[in-house]
């Protein structure tokens, strides 16, 4: 069912249609990024958001299973397998053995994948935190609060 165009009438519409346009164009300048590196790299969107999950997890000390990237991109445990023997072909990840579960196993990023990463979007990423420096901390805590709210939104937990 296709719903109607919304057309803003009040200030407050006005407002949100402002926002829901800037968040449009964030979008569209994120996927220019990521295209950046699928080109530099060699790689497709789905192996881009397999590392881009790699490095966050990374940064709060947790490791990612297979299984985490399979629920993570929502695809099968047979394409799972294909996209981590690419990237382990590729030499971008590598599967460890599990720090705590002897049957487990856990995909960590290469030293030349991280560096790869940081290469290509360490510049966006400057200037990313560069913009979030001008807000105070109310101001951010705002900003992360509708930024989560709506990604949940657009995309809720399973």
């Amino acid at each position: 069912m296709m719903s109607e165009r919304w057309l803003p009438q009040t200030e407050h519409e006005h407002a949100v249609m402002r926002v829901l346009t800037s968040i449009r164009s964030v979008s569209d300048a994120m996927e220019r990024m990521h295209s950046g590196m699928k080109g530099d790299m060699d790689m497709n969107a789905t192996d881009v958001a397999a590392l881009r999950l790699l490095i966050i997890r990374e940064r709060q000390d947790r490791s990612v299973s297979p299984r985490d990237i399979a629920r993570h991109l929502r695809i099968s445990t047979a394409s799972t397998t294909k996209l981590l023997d690419r990237l382990v072909d590729s030499g971008h990840v590598e599967r460890m053995p599990h720090p705590s579960d002897g049957r487990g196993r856990v995909v960590v990023l290469t030293e030349d994948a991280r560096h790869a990463f940081f290469r290509v979007f360490g510049g966006h990423l400057r200037a990313m935190r560069e913009v979030a420096m001008q807000y105070d901390e109310a101001e951010l805590a705002v900003i992360a609060r509708f930024l989560d709210d709506l990604g949940g939104a657009m995309d809720p937990p399973e």
